[in-house]
């Protein structure tokens, strides 16, 4: 369950591959929004998804911090691609979550529950800062998490077994 120095435990698989699908979906989404306005109609599940991917990434930041000394070791460039995702997995999110609530156009609600209230009236600020950088950090994010798979299926094909930690068999 827990993490050691040549792979990574169930829960941290559990918490990347979820993470990843998540952001994958909103990455779909978003260039579904991108292509054609009648995709509109699936922003409701776009911003549930943030709203919960904001939530695993605290749950994972927790799980990482409480495993560090037993995570596999990563060189200098992959610490820093790293604390990059986990700076965006966090910025994303919450920049658009400040968006919804500043928008003042309703809660954010999931079965019959509301998540996000509503601010009672417009907030400029948050609303204007979603805008200017939620998209863009967004893009940012996938481009970099592009790279990130890139860099393990690299280092796969040269021999260094890397996506075994997070996919491949635990021996």
């Amino acid at each position: 369950m827990n993490d050691t120095p040549q792979y990574y435990g169930t829960i941290s698989r559990l918490l990347h591959w979820l993470m990843a699908l998540g952001f994958a979906f909103m990455a779909v989404i978003a260039a579904l929004f991108a292509t054609d306005d009648k995709y509109y109609s699936l922003m409701d599940y776009h911003k549930l998804t943030g709203y919960f991917l904001f939530i695993l990434f605290w749950v994972r930041l927790a799980w990482a911090c409480a495993n560090r000394s037993r995570r596999p070791h990563n060189d200098l460039a992959a610490r820093l691609g790293h604390a990059a995702l986990y700076v965006l997995m966090f910025a994303v999110p919450f920049i658009g979550l400040l968006r919804q609530y500043g928008n003042a156009r309703g809660p954010l609600e999931f079965g019959g529950m509301t998540l996000l209230p509503a601010a009672a009236e417009k907030i400029t600020w948050m609303t204007e800062l979603g805008g200017a950088a939620h998209g863009k950090l967004g893009w940012l994010l996938f481009a970099l998490a592009a790279g990130h798979i890139l860099m393990a299926v690299l280092h796969q094909i040269q021999g260094k077994k890397i996506l075994n930690r997070m996919a491949g068999p635990r021996r």
